[in-house]
């Protein structure tokens, strides 16, 4: 299982919360947290709590986006070179994804200046944009590897024998 904290922007457009709090999430990367980025046509973005890795993905259709997060984290953590056995087992303990509320301030804060330079960068293919965001300096990560790209290979490297 997995928790999706997501803005209430978001959750009003996907029914709302559905995690109780006592759940926790059963994946490596933990707890995810999403957004609307307005658009032509709307986006989501997930930013991951442990390592701040960006997914981006199109909203619509809204009520099979959790189904296509797996898809799209499977996919941006092969862009980055990771090992398709930690990826294999990631997403398969992705299933199922629960909504809650936003819990970490610090994380809404990256989600907000990952939205910003979205619009700046002005780049419409989405795994090439998640690539960029992903190699941004993030301040909560100044003390450990900087980059949410460096975070996310220094966390799997940890977590493989």
């Amino acid at each position: 299982m997995v928790i999706v904290r997501g803005t209430r922007r978001l959750l009003d457009r996907l029914g709302g919360p559905s995690a109780t709090e006592d759940e926790t999430s059963t994946t490596v990367l933990g707890d995810w947290y999403a957004t609307l980025l307005r658009r032509r046509s709307p986006v989501a973005l997930f930013v991951n709590e442990a390592t701040l890795l960006p997914v981006l993905i199109r909203l619509a259709p809204a009520r099979t986006l959790a189904q296509r997060f797996r898809t799209a984290t499977a996919e941006t953590l092969a862009a980055h070179g990771i090992d398709p056995t930690f990826i294999d087992t990631e997403t398969s303990r992705m299933s199922p994804v629960a909504l809650a509320p936003t819990a970490n301030r610090s994380v809404v804060g990256i989600m907000n200046e990952f939205t910003f330079l979205a619009d700046h960068h002005g780049i419409e293919d989405l795994a090439e944009l998640g690539m960029v965001l992903a190699r941004t300096p993030c301040s909560p990560l100044y003390k450990r590897h900087v980059s949410p790209d460096r975070e996310l290979h220094a966390l799997v490297d940890q977590r493989t024998p």
